[in-house]
């Protein structure tokens, strides 16, 4: 059932507006339409009626000798009364209903009441300048002396267009309604869209993502409320910043100058231990201080041919005799942030060559791939590899375990340029890790 609903808001209010108003317009049309047609019957029937009774009173009343003079003086304006041994209704044209009303009017004028038949048909009257299609009333009560008094009545026939009328008047306010309630729908959900919109370009960078509310109040204030926000992060990263600036400078300089107090250190082999110990833990600095930069630089983004991208970065390792190949690629462009994507790529090659003895470089459809054909990751380790700090290799050895926070850099600036970071094996064995990047047309 949910596939077949409209997947925005405003298409989802207008759908239930539009049922709950359609249902309560076909139960308004019908009730008009009853009552209506209930009325009609009491304007066009009531009076012939009446007229019936009256005249059956009249004549029940009269003296013998009197009743056909009162019964030719009322036999006007559409109106025939008459005598006659039967009924003239037969038995399958009686309408119940209409028998109801004329007992009431009987009962009401007091006229006398031994047996009644009553029915309604189509007819035509026909005159001189004009003819119309009418209703005949025909009602028959009997006397007590087993005679019947018969009436036949003209009566204007129902509204035919009635139905259509109604129809037509309920279908156009729908239309007035459902269009009011469609252009609130879409008044509430524009700025709601324009809200989603700017959530998701919101990326935590220097410039807060600003909107202009609008709309009904609740929804420009929480407009409102999501500019304030987008402020707050945005102090908060910067003020995390200038913290990790600061960090990294206090800890620089003690390190830079442990470093020089070492070079005086004997024996031999203790300061070259001392001196890669103070390496390892500036390489660290530096890695930890990527990591949690990454997504807050200042480089823009623009279009690069990341094929001649990576093409380049093999040639330096290339000149540094390292085992890189790259396999010739189609030109393919991305928009990324150019030094960021050297970093992330350098991290992935740097791995395939220390764990997998080689790397493979290639571009295919917008995505980089670096292959090695080493031990690999197991399966159940994939996800894992990627958080920092996480390494396969449990010793403490930085040259041998490394710092864990190579693939973790990687996918970090991969994620920040709008792409993806994944693994897979490698046939027959290693490690297969690709960069997905948005492609620019």
């Amino acid at each position: 059932m949910r596939r077949f609903l409209p997947r925005s808001l405003a298409g989802q209010m207008a759908l239930l507006i539009g049922i709950a108003l359609l249902v309560a317009q076909l139960a308004n049309f019908a009730l008009i339409l009853n009552e209506r047609e209930k009325l009609s019957l009491a304007q066009n029937e009531a009076p012939a009626l009446a007229g019936f009774a009256r005249t059956a009173a009249d004549v029940a009343k009269a003296a013998p000798e009197f009743v056909p003079a009162v019964i030719e003086d009322n036999s006007r304006r559409g109106a025939r009364f008459a005598l006659a041994a039967d009924s003239g209704i037969a038995e399958r044209e009686r309408d119940a209903d209409l028998e109801t009303q004329s007992r009431d009017a009987l009962t009401a004028a007091a006229a006398p009441l031994n047996g009644l038949r009553a029915a309604r048909g189509p007819g035509r009257v026909e005159q001189r300048r004009w003819s119309a299609n009418v209703d005949f009333l025909r009602i028959a009560i009997q006397r007590p002396d087993g005679q019947w008094f018969t009436g036949r009545l003209v009566v204007p026939r129902r509204d035919p267009l009635l139905a259509l009328r109604l129809g037509a008047a309920t279908l156009f306010l729908y239309l007035i309604v459902l269009g009011a309630s469609i252009w609130i729908a879409r008044r509430i959900a524009r700025p709601l869209r324009d809200l989603t919109s700017a959530a998701d370009r919101f990326a935590g960078k220097s410039d807060p993502v600003e909107i202009t509310p609008r709309g009904p109040d609740d929804v420009a204030r929480a407009m409102a409320a999501f500019n304030a926000m987008n402020r707050r992060v945005i102090a908060l990263l910067d003020e995390k910043d200038h913290m990790l600036g600061a960090i990294g400078h206090d800890l620089r300089t003690p390190l830079a100058s442990l470093r020089i107090r070492v070079e005086t250190m004997e024996p031999e082999e203790d300061r070259a231990a001392a001196i890669a110990k103070i390496e390892e833990m500036t390489a660290m600095l530096e890695d930890i201080l990527i990591l949690a930069r990454t997504g807050r630089t200042r480089e823009d983004s623009r279009p690069v041919d990341i094929a001649a991208l990576a093409e380049s970065l093999v040639d330096e390792y290339h000149d540094l005799g390292q085992p890189v190949a790259f396999l010739p690629s189609p030109r393919a462009v991305a928009a990324v942030q150019p030094d960021l994507m050297r970093r992330a790529l350098r991290n992935l090659i740097d791995n395939a060559v220390k764990y997998g003895g080689g790397a493979e470089v290639s571009v295919a459809s917008g995505a980089i791939s670096v292959v090695d054909h080493g031990p690999g990751i197991p399966a159940s380790e994939m996800d894992a590899v990627l958080r920092p700090f996480h390494r396969l290799e449990q010793s403490r050895n930085r040259d041998t375990g490394g710092s864990g926070l190579g693939l973790a850099i990687a996918r970090s600036i991969v994620e920040a340029q709008g792409g993806e970071l994944r693994l897979k094996p490698s046939e027959p064995t290693g490690l297969t890790v690709s960069i997905l990047l948005p492609r620019k047309a």
